[in-house]
Order: structure tokens, then sequence, then C-alpha cells
């Protein structure tokens, strides 16, 4: 901590971006120097009257509104939060400058824990909130941090060297990076916020970060099924793990419904209660950051019997008139509700899809629809169209005829009492939209929470 004070002193800092992580760099900043005047830029020009504490209000200097990145010359350092768009020019010349650093940045130099990072286009939260389970269960002093736990930053004023920070780390927060975390877990790649980045390979490259600076006493741990993952780590200097489902090339594999490591058995697959074969994937990977902690197996598996998994995540929500219901309001790309759909089989007599526009290919989701034979297809805009339009495009390709319905709408009432009237008895009404939820609505919690509500609202309990 006294050297990354003395490294910041005599700077002139902006911080970028006023949302959760934004506020705690700024209650950082503000315990570690009372009488500094800070920058602050967002885009949101009310965003300062979001904050509740006063006292961080002060010895402010405020850029809000559109022209928030007008300041950034003025500055020595700027402390960039995730969702900052890195295409602006002003903030590519200040990357080529060295000014921009991120909260992600400062705590991996100056954490004196040991920091396990985790990525993957999906299962990291749920990854990440199984080792800590894991950890917490073998009696570890562990903190759940990144975007499901607390920000990292203040944890530095407590943290010591036998700490554990469980960091699940999104593309944003990897991107640009120059320092990557003493255990990285990479559970796999798919495209996925092409409306953000430039192409896929510039989304990869911000995954890659966390391995690419590792030294040769680190460890990462990475899913061998993935072939471009399998590719990529080729370049790590660290150790490396392996894991696989499908290869008996893996350290860690998969016989019949054992989990082993050079053919000794680790854990059995029955003692999984979270559906689908991408959850063993999460599995396995926690196991596996168990056993390098020297978590017993007994604690291990008494960890995983007990997880529930994630909201928003292939989650129960219950029969109601019938009818069983799933919130996976957190598939954001196509790949992920194939997932889906994979873990739950034939009876899914309704699927509701459909969200914001971000380049996605929907065609192997198409013939994943057609070839379950699910019925009943409820769209939301505006890649509800474009589904609808890959679904058909399949069955002219196989001159075939099947009976789907394709229901439009645009709102989540309407898309409950549409799932009740057409889903029969028996079968499974499936959220899972394969799309970001922007445009309709706030976020992916919203989207999931306004479903369970309209389910208990319209739907009778069973």
């Amino acid at each position: 901590m006294l050297n990354l004070k003395k490294e910041l002193n005599p700077k002139k800092i902006l911080i970028l971006g006023l949302g959760k992580e934004g506020v705690d760099t700024l209650m950082f900043l503000r315990k570690l120097f009372p009488g500094k005047i800070l920058g602050v830029g967002d885009k949101d020009k009310n965003s300062k009257f979001k904050i509740k504490n006063l006292k961080l209000l002060r010895k402010v200097t405020w850029y809000l509104g559109r022209d928030y990145l007008k300041p950034l010359e003025q500055y020595d350092l700027i402390i960039k939060s995730p969702g900052i768009p890195v295409n602006n020019q002003a903030l590519k010349q200040a990357f080529r400058e060295g000014k921009i650093t991120s909260q992600t940045e400062l705590f991996l130099r100056h954490c004196p824990g040991k920091i396990i990072g985790i990525t993957g286009t999906k299962g990291k939260g749920t990854t990440s909130s199984l080792i800590y389970k894991i950890l917490k269960q073998g009696g570890k002093k562990v903190y759940l941090v990144g975007n499901i736990g607390k920000p990292a930053l203040s944890l530095l004023f407590k943290a010591k060297p036998k700490d554990i920070f469980v960091y699940e780390m999104s593309s944003h927060q990897l991107m640009n990076l120059r320092t990557s975390p003493n255990i990285a877990v990479f559970l796999n790649i798919y495209p996925a916020h092409l409306d953000y980045y430039r192409d896929f390979q510039e989304y990869f490259q911000a995954k890659k970060n966390i391995f690419l600076h590792q030294k040769s006493n680190d460890v990462l741990i990475y899913n061998k099924d993935d072939q471009l993952l399998k590719e990529a780590v080729k370049k790590a200097k660290s150790k490396k793990i392996s894991f696989s489902l499908k290869s008996q090339s893996g350290d860690y594999r998969l016989r019949q419904d054992l989990v082993v490591y050079h053919g000794k058995k680790m854990f059995h697959t029955a003692n999984c209660r979270l559906k689908g074969e991408f959850n063993l994937v999460n599995t396995m990977a926690a196991i596996i950051v168990g056993r390098i902690l020297n978590v017993p197996l007994a604690k291990i598996t008494n960890a995983v019997k007990n997880f529930k998994g994630m909201p928003y995540r292939l989650e129960f929500v219950g029969k109601y008139s019938g009818v069983d219901f799933y919130n996976d309001s957190l598939a954001t790309i196509p790949q992920a509700t194939i997932a889906a759909i994979e873990a739950l089989g034939d009876r899914i007599g309704a699927i509701i899809l459909g969200g914001f526009e971000s380049g996605l290919d929907y065609s192997k989701l198409a013939r994943v629809i057609a070839q379950r034979k699910i019925k009943n297809l409820i769209l939301f805009p505006t890649t509800g169209g474009k589904i609808a339009k890959a679904v058909k495009k399949y069955f002219r390709f196989n001159k075939s005829k099947k009976a789907i319905n394709y229901f439009f709408v645009n709102d989540m009432k309407e898309a409950i009492k549409l799932s009740l009237e057409n889903t029969e008895k028996g079968d499974i009404c499936l959220l899972s939209p394969a799309s970001p939820s922007f445009g309709v609505f706030k976020n992916y919690k919203e989207r999931g929470d306004l479903f369970k509500k309209y389910i208990k609202v319209y739907g009778k309990k069973n």
C-alpha cells in the first residue's frame, strides 16, 4: 500500500466512469488522499447525484455529460472503468501515452495476497462463486471480487499475504491489462460483445491478458476441449493445467461419471446438482483450484454438493399451471442458449428469445431449435426477427416443414401470457434470449426478474 501511495501521490488523477467500480475507486482514493483534488468524468450528467456519501463529492472536479472525455490530456493518470468504450480517439491516444490504468490493474500490482482470476465468455460467474465456496469450506480467508463480488480496490486497505481473492474478470476488465493473476482460469471463448470490440480477435486478445503476463511460478488452468484456447495457451509462460470432458489427454479428465487426475479418482459427477455439460466444465475448473490450494477432496465434494448455482443462470423458477419455468436470462450469446437447450433436453415447449443486436450468428441455434422440435418461439426485438429468419431458413434448406409458432412481443407480461397459453402441461418454458438485454430491458437482471414476476402473477403454482 505504501508503494501505491508513493506512486499515485504526485499524479493528477481522473476517474473515468462512475458506476459501481468508479464509486469504489473514488472512495479508495479519498481515503488514501483526503485532501487531494480528483477529477471524475462520466457520460451521465446526473451521475454524481446518485452518490449518497456527500463527503465523496468534496474536492472533485466534475466532467459530466457528452463531453466527459475532453479533459483527458489534462491528467497524468486516468483510472478507467470497464464499461467506457475503447474506440474513442482521445482514449486511444491516452493508452499510447501510458496514462490509462484500471482498478483491476492497480489491484493486481499491489495486492499482497493470492489472486485467482477467472474468465471465459460464459461460466465465469458460476465458477468464481463455486471456487469461493470451495475455499471457504477449506477454511481459507477468501474474498469474492470483480463483476459479481465487491469492487476490489478498497480491499487493499485490509489485504494480507495469506488472503485469497477470487476475481471474476470480464473482457472489459482485462482489456489492455499489463499484469496477470497468480492463478488464471480460462473456461471458453466464443464471439461476444462484437458491438464493443472491433472484431472477435480484439475481444479474444483482451481475454488472453489473464495469462499473457504470468510468470513461471504462476498457474494457468484451461479447457482443453476449446480448440482456440488450446492453441492460444501455447504462449503462456506459467505452469499449465488442462481439463477436458472429451479428451483423455487432459490433466483432469472425465472417465464415464468420474473426474480423474492422472488416473486417480477425484470426484463423482453425481455430486454436482447443476444441470448441463457446461456446468461440469465450471465444476472441474473449480475442483482444480481447490486441489492446487490444498483443500481436502471431502471438503471440495461437500461444497459442490451444496452449491445451488447462480440466479439468472438456468435457474429453476418453479412449476406453474403444469409448466416448468427456467430463467436463463444471462444467456446473452447463442452458444449459451444452445447449452441450456441441451441441458434441459426434449421437454422444452416454449423458448423466449431475442434482445439487443450485437452482430451474432444464429444459424447453429436455429438448427438446434429445429432438431429439438421446440414448438413455440416467443421473440423480442431486435434479434427476435433475425432468429425467426434463421429457423425458417434452416427448414427451407432441409426441405422440411415443422409446425412452429412464432410470437413477436414487446414486453415480458405478454411473453408470459403466451407461454402459459401455448406450452403443454409437463413441458418446459425457457427464458434463454441468446442476446444482450439492452433496449427493452435495463439489464439481464431486470429481464430475469420480470420473467419471474409475471410467472407468479399469471401462473398457478403447482
